[in-house]
């Protein structure tokens, strides 16, 4: 067999015509991933390969049979084809000397290639090159390239012409690489069966592996070609059929193998494995949900990466149920034109998805960008409210800059992999929320002055679709935890009696979960605009101290400020016509609040807005796990009250070396079984109350388990209201033209609160960026092309000198 290896091996570099092949396959992909603009690794930006696996199976498509439409034509053609089956060799063996005569060959060609990897991985900024990844993609070009080895192999052993083995090996290689999928596109296979015939491609097992994750279901298949033209040439050479039991062996272990979901992520992240607790609600899913992806086109290079990382996890979800899940990828751009495109942006606007418009100036390597995306999916499930997914919600990283002097500028692409981190999260939870069974009540608690204005709009209006929502009077009864899964108690502003608090109390006691967002303080901004400029913030009185010490927290009676802030206009002087000059200075009162970024309620989630909050202590309490969720920044400080409230807070001399404390924390999670603040306090009218209004007698700790999330500042949850515009989005405030986090924070405490715990598990996860470095790129670009374009074909060349010495040595000797 290795005779025969040889055999092919020398016979292909004994001309110059074998190298003259390579160098031109190496040549191709080089300027495809380093000159030319529609591939080019550095516009791209990112230090992978993944641009290179993406077009390398349509090259490999022309070189591969180039190498192998001469393995037995031209034995044919020559006359020595019969003189090969009279060697003291099998069938098999000829076979696979053949076979891996020509694999060798692809392999030399493909090997110098690993210098582009090198290349990146120097040329990276953050993180280097994900070696796990790009090894894990080349096994998966290997393995292609051994398919279409064996059908090269194949074609030429039924022909004595290498150019019609060429042309065959091409359009059978063409088939399996891409005709399944043609053919799944097709109208009569939408109901489910799709997804199937494209199993019976190359291309959807060869896209799974080139991320760089390697599946038995996968291996298998690539196996199973290579054997299946494996055993055709072997009827070719013997001219009778092979055993019917070899290909029952093959189906079989292909059916088997599509039961398991065994695989190895080799990727440094982990970025294509699902997480236990999205398999089990995937899997759970009894009716038909289609997701439609709407971005995609010519995208701009951080918007791309996205879309690419959007479609791996809706593979990797079907995967997982393709029987109830599907998705279709819908570019309107390419659907509709003038009017009808933009009605249908606008039908998208009205169910919830983000349109953005992109602008760019023009560089040499980029031409301008000026167009309208929508970075979202829409999720359907018949008879229910589709749910829409921004895909841009995330964690928004800023680049290093004074927080005194400069303007925060958004570091886009380090933002687009924070983005692309909480992909799973948001796609399994929009899935969960459509495919439950049981829809939780969320009351939210008056009586005590809690607002019902268009102060707390928003509130209702982020959860109304996902939740049974519901005002309850705490005067007229005591709240249920059978009846109301969560509570949510904001701003109140009347002071709570003893029986209030027993109410809330049996309620905790019966496994019940709270929110509180109150204001220990009387501190408003519109209070100091009617004053002179400042006033005093007093207590509120609230009475519920003892409530919160019981359970394992202290609401302090103080203000926190930080200058990393929001900024509100302040008049700082007059004009020449005596009218005022208004400027936006920092306002420390209203600090942004930055998320424990080991909990997934605040893992990977942009700054909250606070509007003066106060701080947060925690109590030992036995059985009671405390987890900070919120907390200010590095530069921060604590103003005790009695306080006075200035415009002019922290422009005071010597102010700015007062802010000494950080991370003070704003928001607590407390969790276990809580103890009655009443136990020891119960008197029979109270008893009696309780037993009348609920049937059942007082409980002096908690059956189960219960969750408490506590906020020192209530505005967290309000939002502000526009005299033109009306109620503005949580989270923001007319003079700051973004939105903070204080939705997607209300939206986790929700879930957190009311659906299974893992639920969040997938918000734990961080996927590392790996950027090239633009500096270097820009100032040595004409260097690394040519190094790129060369390289490879230098280790080429070096090979063939060795070759011909050695050769000469054998042959001198």
């Amino acid at each position: 067999m290795w005779a025969i290896c040889k055999k092919e091996w020398t016979h292909y570099f004994g001309s110059l015509v074998g190298y003259l092949i390579i160098s031109f396959y190496l040549i191709v992909n080089g300027l495809f991933l380093f000159v030319l603009p529609s591939y080019n690794v550095f516009d791209f930006g990112y230090a992978s390969l993944q641009v290179y696996f993406d077009f390398a199976p349509w090259f490999l498509l022309l070189l591969v049979p180039a190498i192998t439409m001469r393995s037995f034509a031209d034995e044919q053609k020559q006359g020595t084809y019969e003189l090969l089956k009279t060697l003291p060799i099998s069938s098999y063996q000829l076979l696979l000397g053949k076979f891996f005569g020509a694999f060798l060959i692809v392999t030399i060609a493909i090997a110098p290639t690993l210098l582009y990897a090198i290349a990146l991985d120097q040329l990276s900024a953050t993180g280097g090159i994900d070696w796990g990844a790009t090894i894990g993609a080349y096994i998966g070009l290997f393995l292609l390239a051994a398919v279409y080895t064996a059908i090269g192999i194949f074609t030429s052993s039924i022909t004595k012409h290498a150019i019609v083995a060429l042309l065959l090996s091409i359009v059978i290689s063409i088939f399996l690489f891409k005709g399944f999928d043609w053919i799944s596109a097709w109208q009569v296979f939408a109901n489910g069966y799709d997804y199937y015939i494209k199993q019976l491609g190359l291309s959807f097992h060869y896209e799974n592996v080139s991320k760089g994750v390697v599946t038995i279901k996968d291996s298998i298949y690539f196996i199973s070609v290579i054997v299946l033209f494996g055993l055709g040439c072997i009827e070719n050479i013997k001219g009778k059929s092979v055993s019917i039991i070899g290909l029952i062996t093959i189906l079989v272990l292909n059916f088997a193998s599509s039961w398991t979901s065994w695989q190895l992520d080799l990727t440094k992240d982990q970025r294509y494995t699902l997480s236990n607790s999205t398999k089990r609600i995937i899997e759970q899913v009894q009716q038909p949900i289609k997701l439609h992806l709407y971005l995609g086109g010519d995208l701009p290079a951080r918007y791309k990466k996205m879309e690419i990382a959007t479609k791996a996890i809706l593979e990797k979800i079907i995967q997982n149920n393709p029987g109830q899940i599907s998705w279709v990828q819908e570019v309107p751009n390419q659907i509709y034109k003038d009017s009808a495109l933009y009605q249908f942006y606008d039908s998208l606007t009205q169910q919830g998805l983000p349109i953005e418009r992109v602008q760019s100036a023009a560089s040499k390597q980029d031409q301008r960008i000026d167009q309208l995306l929508i970075p979202g999916i829409l999720v359907e499930l018949q008879g229910q409210n589709p749910i829409a997914i921004d895909l841009r919600s995330s964690k928004k990283y800023y680049k290093p800059y004074n927080i005194v002097k400069d303007i925060p500028e958004e570091d886009l692409e380090a933002t687009a992999n924070a983005a692309e981190a909480l992909l799973e999260f948001k796609i399994t939870q929009a899935i969960y929320l459509l495919s439950r069974t049981t829809i939780p009540a969320i009351g939210y608690l008056i009586g005590n002055g809690e607002p019902v204005d268009l102060s707390v709009n928003d509130i209702g209006q982020s959860i109304r679709h996902q939740y049974r929502v519901a005002v309850y009077d705490l005067k007229k009864g005591f709240p249920t935890a059978e009846s109301i899964k969560t509570l949510l108690i904001v701003k109140p502003t009347i002071p709570f009696t003893d029986l209030d608090k027993l109410k809330i109390d049996q309620y905790i006691m019966s496994g019940g979960n709270i929110i509180w967002a109150v204001d220990k303080l009387h501190a408003e901004y519109d209070s100091l605009q009617k004053t002179a400029g400042s006033y005093i913030a007093y207590d509120r009185g609230l009475n519920l101290d003892d409530l919160f010490f019981k359970y394992g927290v202290r609401v302090n009676n103080n203000l926190v400020q930080d200058l990393n802030c929001a900024k509100l206009p302040v008049v700082v002087g007059k004009g020449a016509d005596g009218s005022p000059m208004i400027q936006r200075v920092p306002w420390p009162y209203y600090p942004f609040l930055y998320g424990n970024n080991e909990h997934g309620i605040v893992k990977n989630m942009d700054r909250v807005l606070a509007q003066f909050p106060s701080s947060i202590d925690t109590i030992r309490v036995p059985g009671i796990q405390k987890t900070i969720l919120l907390t200010t920044d590095t530069n921060s400080r604590v103003l005790s009250s009695p306080n006075l409230i200035s415009l002019n807070s922290g422009k005071e001399e010597g102010a700015l070396r007062s802010f000494t404390q950080h991370q003070i924390a704003v928001s607590v999670l407390l969790e276990g079984k809580f103890h009655s603040m009443f136990k020891n306090k119960m008197t029979a009218a109270l008893n009696d109350s309780i037993v009348k209004y609920t049937g059942k007698s007082f409980l002096g700790e908690g059956v189960k388990v219960g969750k408490q999330i506590i906020v020192s500042d209530a505005d967290v949850f309000t939002n502000s209201v526009d005299k033109t515009k009306g109620p503005l989005p949580m989270g923001m405030i007319p003079f700051e033209d973004y939105q903070f986090a204080n939705n997607v924070f209300f939206s986790n405490c929700i879930s957190y609160l009311n659906e299974p715990i893992d639920l969040l598990e997938s918000r734990n996860k961080t996927l590392i960026l790996r950027q090239l470095n633009k500096d270097k790129i820009e100032e040595y670009r004409l260097f690394w092309q040519l190094i790129l374009m060369l390289g490879p074909l230098l280790c080429l060349i070096i090979g063939y000198f060795a070759w011909d010495s050695a050769r000469k040595r054998q042959f001198a000797a």
